[in-house]
């Protein structure tokens, strides 16, 4: 399909429109603040149009963490409920927007991974803006921690021993974890 364009000259994508119409959000790819903007605008698009519950479909490999709070807070912030769609990967970023709803909410295809881990800093400058971005990780590390204890039911300390390095799960691995709620085969199964 290819975009139509309104009277005003604006070209309309009509897969963006389905979507939306659908109530339908898909995160694929690095989460960044372009994506945290387009996702946060859906969402509050679609609230105002309506508190029907909308359903996000994510593929990602993480990214900028910022980017990744601004979407997991707003996906707690609008009053539309929303359900989670784990599929291919989910790691990092995406992991932290992916335990924004309710377990019962998060749901994931049958060879979605996710990939929980610590945070990583890319710092340089002098050794004083180097000792201040590495206080600023651990500080993240713990909150992010934090989340996941608390999205998962783990105790913190098995959240700190785990993601001290990459830990990979399965999608059934995830479920035993708390980590998702239900694998699912169908769109029909998403409640």
């Amino acid at each position: 399909m290819s975009p139509h364009t309104l009277s005003s000259g604006v070209a309309v994508d009509p897969y963006a429109e389905r979507l939306f119409n659908a109530r339908t959000i898909v995160i694929s790819g690095g989460i960044d603040q372009d994506v945290a903007e387009r996702v946060t605008t859906q969402l509050i698009a679609m609230t105002a149009e309506s508190n029907d519950p909308i359903t996000i479909y994510i593929n990602s490999q993480g990214g900028h963490v910022e980017a990744g709070d601004t979407i997991h807070d707003m996906i707690g912030y609008v009053d539309a409920p929303v359900r989670m769609v784990g599929t291919g990967w989910v790691a990092s970023a995406g992991a932290l927007i992916y335990v924004s709803v309710p377990r019962e909410q998060r749901y994931c295809l049958p060879n979605t991974r996710f990939l929980l881990h610590q945070p990583a800093g890319g710092a340089g400058g002098t050794a004083s803006d180097i000792a201040i971005e590495a206080r600023e990780i651990l500080k993240m590390r713990e909150r992010l921690n934090k989340i996941m204890a608390k999205a998962t039911g783990q105790p913190l300390e098995r959240i700190e021993e785990d993601t001290n390095r990459n830990f990979w799960l399965e999608a059934e691995a995830a479920i035993a974890y708390g980590l998702a709620g239900k694998i699912i085969r169908s769109p029909k199964e998403i409640v």
